[in-house]
């Protein structure tokens, strides 16, 4: 099992930027996939990053170029680092760990609130 604490965000103007931090109870290192999400009013959580392996990283095309996903093993903490950030970009986000046996378990965190205005 694994808890996960998100923090970092808030509110910010068009162009602005934040910085998501979400930490584990466990190293993670053991950890398969760390992703975030997002979801906004009314529509479906999406994946904005996930890093695999604490190294191969994916993003969404929406969020390519502008957003950085890292880890910080000896602190057990993955970040979202965000720039240019668009009032689009406004959603709850969360933080997801993957873990991988024989089957995938899928652990999540509280969800931040990112509120970018215009």
């Amino acid at each position: 099992q694994v808890q996960l604490v998100e923090s970092g965000g808030g509110m910010v103007q068009a162009g602005g930027s934040l910085r998501l931090s979400c930490t584990a109870s466990r190293t993670i290192s053991t950890i398969s996939v760390m992703g975030w999400y997002r979801q906004a009013p009314g529509k479906q959580r999406e994946m904005v990053a996930a890093i695999i392996s604490g190294s191969t990283t994916n993003y969404a095309d929406s969020v390519n170029g502008r957003f950085t996903i890292s880890t910080d093993n000896a602190k057990n903490t993955v970040y979202l680092q965000m720039h240019s950030l668009r009032p689009e970009d406004t959603a709850v986000y969360y933080c997801a760990a993957d873990i991988i046996t024989r089957r995938t378990t899928r652990y999540w965190g509280q969800g931040t609130q990112v509120t970018v205005s215009s």
